[in-house]
């Protein structure tokens, strides 16, 4: 169909000509002429790009429609507190990541944590948009955060898992001798059947789901998480501890672990760091306590009510016995003794006797001969860890894997890890200016 006369009669740039679009054919864009080319002895006009329309009998420059147009990606009003607050706190671990990735690579992960915090529970593939609706965007622009580019950087991420290592171990070689390490492990969700860390656990047989093992360490004294490495779901926490120990180079501090934790199982990497200590609590069926009498207690523990112990040297080894019996928990495991005894009528009076001794305590081993009081406080504050654990899980939202192969899923947990990080940078700063004395976190 020709085009109408009047139309070719708008007031136009010169060298240039009109074409119809649309599906009636009845819209007009102006479209500019660049040269010719000679063609079979022949003059022929090569065209260029549209530089305008007609609309209403009038010529449009391009530009203008532009700047009128709607841009998905064009976001004006920004959320900005919780990214300021989280990027002014957060801005030394993006120079560590970038120690060993490029500024590229280094904000990808960085914004990754960041928005995975801000938004718990977000989906890699909602990622995008959460970072054009947040001020990240106007601080780190043009950081690509499509699905595709997020799918495709993680599974690169955790190819390159050494250098992941190499970051855990530089926050690791940071923390100072005399520090308290608190060592916990949790499981979280995987039904991928493509990756050969999706494993039935212990916990299997009641949740009906395959999981992940995610062991962390943390710094009593920095209130931070200082390390994190995952495990197939069905390793046990002894097999599992050693190896943390070994790939993260920790060699110095004190370990606080818990009863999956033995020493034994890292007893060449004990032996070999001399910095290197263990706290932990023992089987309530360890000989040691019977060969000790550990539950003769001879004192009274100061500072703490309600609280006796007794501190035992192992023969023949550098290993101490710490034992401690708190009235009030003994009172309530006690009551809970016989409430079951009561409800399920298999009450025995010899066996109860031999229980009672066992009510409300816990005997801990270690290797540096300490005060008693040290040993306990140590212990008592090993609940920071099962606090991270919960933020873990609940706070940001972790409790389930979306990845699927093994890298994807390895360097996922390794941005959750860093996004478990921030949440104790932001409760030291809360409780630095007394803010959680009342408020919650």
């Amino acid at each position: 169909m020709p085009i109408p006369k009047e139309i070719l009669a708008i007031e136009r740039p010169k060298n240039t000509l009109v074409i119809a679009y649309g599906k009636e054919r009845n819209l007009y864009a102006v479209r500019q002429r660049i040269g010719c080319k000679r063609i079979n002895g022949q003059n022929r006009p090569v065209n260029g790009p549209v530089i305008g329309r007609l609309i209403d009998g009038k010529y449009v420059p391009i530009e203008q429609i532009k700047q009128k147009q709607l841009e998905q990606s064009s976001v004006d009003i920004k959320s900005w507190a919780d990214i300021e607050l989280c990027d002014s706190l957060f801005k030394p671990v993006l120079a560590e990541l970038e120690e060993l990735y490029t500024r590229e690579d280094a904000l990808k992960i960085y914004c990754i944590s960041i928005l995975r915090v801000c938004n718990p529970g977000i989906k890699d593939r909602d990622l995008q948009d959460a970072y054009q609706e947040s001020f990240l965007s106007e601080k780190y622009p043009k950081v690509g955060m499509s699905k595709n580019t997020v799918s495709q950087f993680l599974d690169i991420l955790g190819r390159n898992c050494s250098r992941i290592t190499e970051f855990m171990r530089n926050r690791v070689n940071a923390v100072s001798a005399d520090a308290h390490l608190l060592i916990d492990g949790t499981l979280k969700t995987n039904n991928s059947i493509v990756n050969t860390l999706s494993e039935f656990s212990r916990k299997s047989r009641i949740k009906g789901t395959k999981d992940i093992s995610i062991l962390y360490a943390f710094d009593l004294e920095k209130n931070e998480p200082v390390c994190s490495k995952c495990y197939p779901g069905n390793m046990l926490d002894l097999r599992a501890y050693s190896d943390f120990i070994s790939e993260n180079k920790i060699t110095k501090g004190l370990i606080v672990g818990d009863k999956g934790f033995p020493s034994g199982s890292a007893e060449s990497e004990f032996e070999a760091n001399k910095e290197l200590h263990y706290l932990n609590p023992i089987k309530r069926n360890s000989k040691f306590i019977s060969t000790h009498k550990m539950y003769d207690f001879d004192s009274t523990l100061a500072g703490y009510d309600g609280i006796l112990y007794k501190k035992a040297k192992v023969s023949g080894k550098q290993k101490w016995l710490y034992s401690f019996r708190s009235s009030a928990a003994a009172a309530k495991e006690e009551m809970d003794y016989l409430r079951n005894a009561k409800e399920e009528e298999t009450y025995d009076a010899a066996s109860f006797r031999q229980m009672q001794r066992r009510f409300g305590t816990i005997v801990l081993e270690c290797d540096l001969d300490i005060t008693p009081e040290q040993v306990y406080k140590a212990y008592s504050d090993r609940w920071e860890i099962e606090i991270v654990m919960r933020y873990y899980k609940t706070s940001c939202d972790f409790g389930t894997t979306r990845e699927h192969d093994d890298y994807s899923v390895i360097a996922s947990e390794f941005c959750d890890f860093l996004s478990c990080l921030l949440p104790y940078k932001l409760i030291n700063k809360f409780d630095s200016c007394k803010l959680l004395e009342k408020h919650t976190y």
